[in-house]
């Protein structure tokens, strides 16, 4: 599929009939890593290799690029993240023509090839190809935003989920931006890791109390499902 350059598009991927894409601790580390290392024009030959070397225990910490690859050049720009336990969500910037398809298909390869391998498995590990919508205003971008690190992070909420965590909001908040798994924790001053670029975002909410803010009004006042309507990929 073709995107216009610079547009912003919601990826949405989910596990073959529904199933898990993940597994345990280490599987969700291993998301969030391929989203930095495979963000790249250079393709390592023997990547898991040189993953394990470079993997830090510690999310708060800069995932740093290996001296001795090229410099980097990312596909493309990646604004938010929610990895859960049978899909995960993307909102992502093309850099270049094209670009979105190649980062996609690295990742996608990725994790498929190191899930079947590891538990010796066969077969497709995601339910086709990932579905996709271009978002067309800035408005919408901020809600997507909130609907992606936020909303979908309140599901996995401990002891409740999203119905504890809209009546402990600040509690909830708090926790999903220290989550690892997503990538709230950028914009609500938790952390600022070389994954995301915030670029417009940080323009329309350009402060973590700003966008605390918004995100309140969002899933406490505001219909956010309905009012995203089509861009909703689940």
């Amino acid at each position: 599929m073709k995107f216009e350059e610079n547009s912003y598009i919601h990826i949405y991927e989910r596990g073959n009939r529904k199933q898990p894409i993940v597994y345990e601790p280490a599987d969700w580390w291993r998301f969030v890593l391929m989203l930095r290392y495979f963000n790249d024009e250079y393709s390592c030959s023997n990547f898991s290799r040189e993953l394990e070397d470079l993997r830090k225990s510690d999310f708060r910490e800069l995932i740093d690029w290996p001296s001795c690859w090229p410099k980097h050049k990312p596909l493309v720009g990646i604004s938010n993240f929610t990895l859960m336990e049978n899909h995960y969500h993307l909102l992502l910037r093309e850099l270049r023509e094209g670009n979105i398809t190649k980062f996609m298909r690295k990742l996608n390869t990725g994790m498929a090839n190191y899930i079947n391998t590891k538990y010796n498995q066969v077969g497709s590990l995601f339910q086709g190809n990932y579905k996709s919508r271009v978002v067309e205003t800035d408005n919408d971008l901020m809600y997507l935003s909130v609907y992606i690190q936020v909303k979908n992070t309140f599901e996995r909420y401990p002891n409740g989920g999203m119905e504890r965590a809209l009546k402990e909001f600040d509690k909830a908040y708090s926790w999903a931006a220290r989550d690892p798994y997503t990538s709230l924790g950028d914009y609500a001053g938790e952390r600022n890791s070389l994954i995301i670029t915030k670029d417009i975002l940080s323009e329309l909410l350009p402060t973590p109390k700003k966008y605390k803010e918004f995100t309140e009004q969002c899933v406490l006042r505001e219909d956010l499902v309905g009012r995203l309507g089509k861009l909703i990929l689940d």
